[in-house]
């Protein structure tokens, strides 16, 4: 599912605002927890599951193309966990 076509869904469902506001709202949902993560905090949806943080060590690395040895530095990667509630309905529905 694409952001456009959660907006979609939601406009379908929600009758009482414009797909315009539909649309305001998702981007600041997504904003608000890309903003929380950079801050190193964790994004918690009960039911859905959280997201958070991890930092990866730098190591040694390849590069394919020309098999030199690069060094990869550290970083910070988003990481999502689903919740209970979203795994056991996955399970059902597969």
């Amino acid at each position: 599912m694409t952001k456009s076509e959660l907006i979609e869904t939601v406009a379908s469902k929600v009758n009482n605002f414009s797909r315009k506001d539909i649309e305001i709202i998702v981007e600041t949902l997504f904003e608000s927890m890309t903003e929380s993560l950079s801050k190193g905090d964790k994004v918690e949806i009960r039911g859905f599951g959280s997201f958070k943080i991890k930092a990866r060590d730098g190591r040694q690395g390849r590069n394919p193309k020309s098999g030199e040895n690069i060094f990869i530095e550290s970083k910070k990667v988003p990481f999502f966990k689903a919740g209970k509630e979203i795994r056991e309905r996955i399970n059902k529905i597969s």
